[in-house]
C-alpha cells in the first residue's frame, strides 16, 4: 500500500486541524506527516512541542528538501496562488483552503497549471463532508423536493475572528471571502447549479472603526442556472458573548418540498461559569476529539473528513489510478465556480448593480 508523504503550508487556526489529520492519518499507516512550513518562526516552534514534522520558514525550500507526493495550502485567502503554483510546478498533488483564489483569473492559471502537470487539484469544501448536508444532498437528487425554486443561507462570525484570530489581513478580504464562499458552493453542489447572476449589498463601520477596514456585512442574492434564487447572509461582527465561533444554517424550498439544516445548533450545550463565555454550543459533527486503545488523541468530523480524503486520492494515485479514477472530491473547476460567484458579489458591492457571472 502507498503511503503518501505529506507538507504543510501554513500552521494557523486552521492548519492545526491539517497537521492533527495527518498525525493520526501516520498512525494509521494511511501518510507520513513528512514537513510544515510557515513564515511565523514563533509558531512553528509552538506546533513542535505537539507534532513531529521537518520545519521549514521558505516554501520553495521544503519543496527542494523533501521528497513529497503531496502538500497542503493553509495560507490566508489571498496568499494561495504562488503556493500551488510551485507545488504543480514541482510535480506534487494538492489540497488547496477556499477559497481557490480571490480572482478567476487567478483560479484559471492554477487549475491550467496542474493540469499540465497531471496533478490533482482539491480544494477543502469541507461542508460537503458534513454528513448533515450529504443527507440534504441524497434527498435532492432523489427528486424528494422537485424543482427549486429559491433558498437562504447564513453564516456569521463571532468578532473575534476578524478583530483577534486575523487582524492583518482581515482587510484583504471579507465575510464573502472568508465564510460565504462555504455556502457558494455549498448551495451549488447541492443543486448541481452554477450562479449566472449576482446582486450583493455591504455594510461596513464596526470593523472600520477597530482599524480593520473590511465589510461588517454582505447579503447577496444570486441566481443559478436551474432558475433557483438563493440569498446568502454572512458577517463577522457577532458579539464576544455568542454561544459559538460560527452561526450557520441553510434552507432550500422547491416545488414538492423543504429542506432545512440548522448548521450551528447540533443539539449539545454548555453552560458553565468556567468557559467563557458562559452559554456555548458545540458542534461535534465538525470536530471532536476521542483517545484511541494508546492514549492519543483522535479527532474527527468533517473538518478532518475532508482532509483525511485528500491523502486516500494521493495514495490511489500514488497505486497507479488515473485523475479521472479517483471519485467525487472539489475539484479546481469548483473552487473556480464559488470564486465567479464570490468575485461577482464584491463587484455588485462595488458597482451598485447587478452582475453577470460569466459562463466559460
Amino acid at each position: 500500500m502507498a503511503r503518501a508523504r505529506i507538507g504543510i503550508v501554513g500552521l494557523g487556526t486552521f492548519g492545526i486541524n491539517h497537521l492533527r489529520t495527518f498525525r493520526q492519518l501516520h498512525w494509521q499507516g494511511v501518510c507520513e506527516l513528512v514537513a510544515a512550513c510557515d513564515i511565523n518562526e514563533k509558531l512553528l516552534e509552538e506546533r513542535l512541542k505537539e507534532f513531529s514534522f521537518q520545519p521549514y520558514t521558505d516554501f520553495e525550500e521544503m519543496l527542494a528538501r523533501e521528497r513529497l507526493d503531496g502538500v497542503t495550502v493553509v495560507t490566508p485567502d489571498p496568499y494561495h496562488r504562488p503556493l500551488v503554483l510551485a507545488a504543480a510546478e514541482a510535480g506534487l498533488h494538492v489540497l488547496c483552503e477556499k477559497p481557490l483564489d480571490v480572482t478567476v483569473a487567478g483560479c484559471v492559471e492554477m487549475i491550467k497549471a496542474c493540469e499540465r502537470a497531471g496533478v490533482l487539484l482539491q480544494v477543502d469544501f469541507h461542508k460537503r463532508h458534513d454528513e448533515y448536508h450529504r443527507a440534504m444532498k441524497q434527498e435532492i437528487d432523489a427528486g424528494v423536493l422537485g424543482r427549486i425554486e429559491y433558498g437562504y443561507a447564513h453564516m456569521e462570525d463571532r468578532i473575534e475572528v476578524p478583530r483577534d484570530w486575523f487582524p492583518g489581513w482581515a482587510k484583504a478580504s471579507s465575510p464573502a471571502w472568508f465564510l460565504g464562499i462555504h455556502f457558494y458552493d455549498l448551495a451549488r453542489w447541492l443543486m448541481g447549479a452554477n450562479g449566472v447572476r449576482v446582486w450583493g449589498h455591504g455594510r461596513k463601520g464596526q470593523l472600520v472603526e477597530l482599524g480593520v477596514d473590511t465589510y461588517d456585512s454582505v447579503t447577496a442574492m444570486v441566481e443559478f442556472d436551474n432558475g433557483a434564487t438563493v440569498c446568502f447572509d454572512t458577517s463577522w461582527i457577532l458579539p464576544d458573548g455568542f454561544a459559538a465561533v460560527v452561526n450557520q444554517g441553510l434552507r432550500l424550498v422547491g416545488t414538492l418540498g423543504m429542506l432545512e439544516c440548522d448548521s450551528q445548533d447540533r443539539g449539545t450545550w454548555t453552560c458553565s461559569a468556567r468557559t467563557q463565555p458562559a452559554l456555548q454550543s458545540h458542534n461535534v459533527s465538525f470536530l471532536r476529539l476521542r483517545h484511541d486503545n494508546h492514549g492519543r488523541e483522535i479527532w474527527e468530523g468533517y473538518g478532518i473528513d475532508s482532509i483525511a480524503d485528500f491523502a486516500h486520492k494521493v495514495n490511489y494515485l500514488l497505486e497507479g489510478a488515473k485523475l479521472s479514477e479517483v471519485g467525487d472530491y472539489a475539484s479546481g473547476y469548483d473552487g473556480l465556480e464559488a470564486t465567479k460567484i464570490a468575485a461577482a458579489v464584491h463587484e455588485s458591492l462595488d458597482a451598485g448593480a447587478l452582475i453577470e457571472i460569466q459562463q466559460d
